[in-house]
């Protein structure tokens, strides 16, 4: 997408499984990047890193990184201290909302702030009920600490999308339990003038930007990253 490393300034955990981790030890490394987890995270995740690089955080404690604020808050997820992040700057809040067992209190307080999201969708309850999965995993998916179904996910974007809510990125599909075009027939005869954009796990999503204007928000498709990168990070 011909986005700089060199413009990263941290690394935000918001649970140690493997999916969230990997790869975190060499990129904090050969980048000297602050990595933000919880202590319980870190104690779970049995990450080696430079002490010096290790910053813990606080649920609803807003952290400044630059021009930008990162507010952590809590989930239900199995995991040992879970969190999700609403990012925010330039009167702009984007929020990161996977890896969800369900819609919970500080969930809908969050979602009903951002101008953008990234929104779990990760199964079709009938895919993964006739699906290969082994009994245990069905359950643990759809057991309150799993993830968001596509029925549970449209619902949250029903009943609590603010009206300055321009786009929803569709995130954390289930490769086996879920179908992209399915999903994203069900948002969009429930978007109005809200952009639905299926994150496909083939290719890169393209890249935004959004932005306020006159107390409004208007935003525009960019195919290149100088754009976005100047908006997030000078």
């Amino acid at each position: 997408m011909g986005l700089s490393l060199e413009k990263v300034r941290a690394v935000f955990i918001s649970h140690e499984h493997s999916d969230h981790i990997r790869g975190l030890e060499v990129l904090a490394r050969k980048y000297r990047l602050p990595v933000y987890i919880t202590p319980a995270t870190f104690s779970g995740s049995r990450l080696n890193l430079d002490d010096t690089l290790v910053r813990h955080f606080l649920p609803n404690t807003e952290i400044c990184i630059g021009s930008l604020t990162v507010m952590p808050f809590t989930k239900f997820h199995d995991a040992s201290d879970p969190h999700s992040f609403v990012v925010s700057g330039n009167g702009v809040s984007i929020g990161v909302f996977t890896d969800i067992g369900f819609c919970c209190e500080e969930v809908v307080r969050y979602f009903r702030q951002c101008h953008a999201v990234f929104l779990e969708a990760n199964y079709d309850e009938a895919m993964l009920e006739e699906g290969r999965y082994p009994w245990h995993l069905k359950k643990r998916i759809t057991s309150g600490r799993g993830h968001l179904s596509n029925r549970q996910s449209l619902e949250l974007f029903k009943e609590h999308k603010p009206d300055f809510m321009t786009h929803v990125l569709l995130s954390h599909l289930s490769k086996d339990n879920n179908c992209p075009q399915l999903v994203e027939e069900l948002f969009v005869k429930h978007a109005d003038a809200t952009q639905i954009t299926v994150a496909s796990r083939f290719q890169e999503t393209e890249v935004y930007e959004i932005k306020a204007i006159n107390g409004m928000m208007a935003s525009q498709q960019k195919r290149h990253g100088k754009a976005v990168q100047l908006t997030l990070f000078e």
